[in-house]
């Protein structure tokens, strides 16, 4: 199976699994929204050059150029598909609920309906999140009920359950796969480790919503693309895969620690701002039946992962500015 199509090529984790999959002699074609991503937020560019013969690249809106995407998925027909695609950040999706739904609802709802004609699909594999169920305080869940808190957690359980549903009518090949927060080098600084990273390095201040209290774990790059890599090689039609670390962190914590390697005092740099709405307090993935299943494990700790991430933050830190902070929605 060495020919693959990954929705949301341009997104971090679409990003870093390209790159994964190249070094593995794959084919893979790409598919996004936006351009591709400038070289200090783009690991394709910077490790994967060698092979770049192995990846093509299309620029494709869901919304507006399904027609040309139908046409791309019928050229190269992939026996894999590694779905990212979608608007993806929490607050916009209170902010633009009818895109929201639109990209992640109605234009994926269009593309099963072209796919499950087709013969040459062995697996689909939707990167989800545990967000679907809402705040969870117990420790080992298996998030068996939804209960989404937000637009964006909403259109995710929306479109889950109607795979769910064409994979029970129609043998549609779909894997869900829900996935403990993503980190590592590339990504975008708006996401709170780089912020962090990027705010330490400055010695700004850190704007912590709900004073970081919410809990999460969070998964390195590397392992999240073993763990899809997992999926692709064992993973069957029709089942659930959850993936997270060993470890279980508030964010204020995680922030207090990345001030700490800076060398500062995180008292002194860090203000409590307001919560955003509908945000989870804790979450925690069930993983277990994942690792018995696919004999995958996560490699890094947080304390690993922060320090490749840093290291990555240092060689580009005369290139990043104010507006790589901030996230802007692309329609």
């Amino acid at each position: 199976m060495n020919k693959i199509l990954i929705l949301g090529s341009n997104s971090f984790s679409g990003n870093h699994l390209v790159n994964f999959l190249i070094e593995k002699d794959m084919k893979v074609i790409g598919c996004s929204l936006s351009a591709e991503s400038p070289k200090r937020f783009n690991t394709v560019l910077n490790e994967g050059m060698k092979k770049r013969k192995n990846f093509i690249f299309h620029r494709i809106n869901i919304n507006k150029n399904f027609k040309k995407l139908k046409v791309i998925i019928k050229k190269y027909k992939p026996e894999i598909i590694v779905d990212f695609l979608g608007q993806g950040m929490v607050d916009e999706s209170w902010q633009y609920p009818e895109l929201t739904f639109n990209t992640n609802v109605i234009g994926k709802i269009k593309l099963y309906d072209f796919l499950k004609k087709e013969k040459f699909l062995k697996k689909y594999i939707k990167i989800s999140t545990p967000e679907v169920f809402g705040s969870s305080k117990i420790k080992s869940s298996n998030f068996d009920q939804y209960n989404p808190s937000t637009p964006y957690a909403l259109s995710h359980s929306t479109i889950e359950k109607y795979l769910l549903l064409i994979n029970k009518q129609f043998s549609f090949p779909v894997i869900i796969a829900r996935f403990a927060n993503f980190y590592g080098p590339y990504q975008k600084l708006y996401r709170v480790i780089p912020l962090a990273i990027h705010k330490a390095s400055k010695k700004e201040i850190f704007k912590l919503h709900g004073g970081g209290s919410s809990r999460r774990s969070f998964i390195f790059s590397k392992d999240f693309c073993n763990g899809i890599f997992k999926m692709i090689k064992k993973g069957k039609p029709g089942e659930f895969y959850q993936f997270s670390s060993k470890e279980y962190n508030s964010i204020k914590e995680i922030v207090n620690m990345i001030y700490k390697k800076y060398k500062l005092d995180p008292k002194k740099y860090i203000k409590n701002v307001s919560d955003r709405p509908g945000k989870d307090k804790d979450y925690k993935i069930n993983d277990r039946e994942t690792r018995k299943k696919l004999k995958w494990n996560n490699n890094y700790n947080l304390q690993m992962g922060v320090n490749e991430t840093i290291e990555w933050y240092k060689s580009y830190e005369n290139q990043f500015g104010v507006k790589d902070e901030k996230f802007i929605i692309k329609k």
